[in-house]
């Protein structure tokens, strides 16, 4: 009888002494390693945050870790001083967003309210908010997915105000696409409003040997180095340091070792984790590595 894949889960973590699987592909923010790109990139989040004022913009290609870098910023602003709207999924017209907008607020009645009643609910509640000496932040995830006329109403909001201070600050986060949807001359308002703007690179092989070795220390791994220098070296440029792909490769490589009752995960392993998975950039074989060093 097949194994459930539970009990598949449960033998492999037994097998490396792991509480849980180290490279799942949920935005857990106990696997927050902090690297390079993705500390400067927080604390230029944090910096802008504290300034009051205008939007913050942080950029990254799929798979580089925004989300769980929006979850923990959402977590650090969890305290008294900030009361948080978090927006996942944007592409929803203007209207839609405002609603969305105005629960996240705890705004009372929002389905029975108009246009303006509902634009005048918000301004008092971020001005209650104002008033307990707490300060009103947006985050949108997934912010290149804005409809034009979505991402002009969120320019709107910006400008609920008090003659003292913002109520409101924005921090959109978005693949490199929300800079093409900036760079029209309708949004060239808000390009003006950019305080701050950060961008997430895919690791290097430094990066990519911490975020390994310390999402597998996070996961109960209390031996010595899991993945020797050679599978890290493959896996950094199977995946191009990304690190999504980095999660999803790594596991695979995992399961293939626990298959073959190995302890630890060899540059054999990854390359079978590689060779199972779709859409990395296609790798020469053997026959085309030769062919062409015999051209050259």
């Amino acid at each position: 009888m097949a194994k459930h894949p539970r009990e598949i889960m449960d033998q492999l973590c037994g097998h490396f002494g792991f509480s849980k699987l180290p490279f799942t592909l949920s935005p857990n923010t106990q696997f927050f390693v902090n690297l390079k790109t993705h500390k400067e990139c927080f604390n230029t989040l944090v910096f802008a945050l504290g300034t009051g004022e205008g939007f913050v913009k942080v950029t990254g290609e799929v798979g580089t870790g925004k989300t769980v870098l929006c979850r923990k910023l959402l977590n650090q602003l969890s305290g008294d001083e900030y009361v948080t709207a978090y927006i996942p999924n944007p592409a929803m017209p203007p209207e839609v967003l405002r609603r969305a907008l105005a629960r996240e607020l705890k705004v009372p009645d929002v389905d029975v309210l108009d246009h303006y009643q509902l634009i005048e609910a918000i301004n008092d509640q971020l001005i209650s908010v104002a008033k307990l000496g707490k300060r009103t932040i947006l985050v949108i995830d997934e912010a290149q997915s804005l409809p034009e006329d979505t991402l002009e109403e969120v320019r709107l909001l910006s400008n609920l105000e008090t003659e003292q201070q913002k109520l409101i600050q924005m921090v959109l986060f978005g693949q490199p696409e929300l800079n093409t949807l900036l760079a029209q001359d309708r949004f060239r308002q808000l390009r003006q409003r950019l305080a701050y703007a950060s961008s997430l690179d895919s690791l290097d092989f430094e990066d990519l040997e911490q975020y390994v070795t310390q999402r597998v220390h996070v996961a109960g791994y209390n031996g010595g180095k899991l993945f020797d220098y050679p599978a890290l070296r493959l896996l950094h440029k199977g995946t191009s340091g990304t690190p999504r792909v980095i999660n999803v490769v790594a596991q695979k490589a995992l399961l293939v070792a626990f298959s073959q009752g190995e302890n630890g995960v060899t540059k054999h392993h990854v390359k079978k984790a590689l060779d199972d998975t779709e859409g990395l950039p296609a790798r020469k074989s053997f026959w085309q590595r030769l062919f062409r060093a015999k051209v050259a």
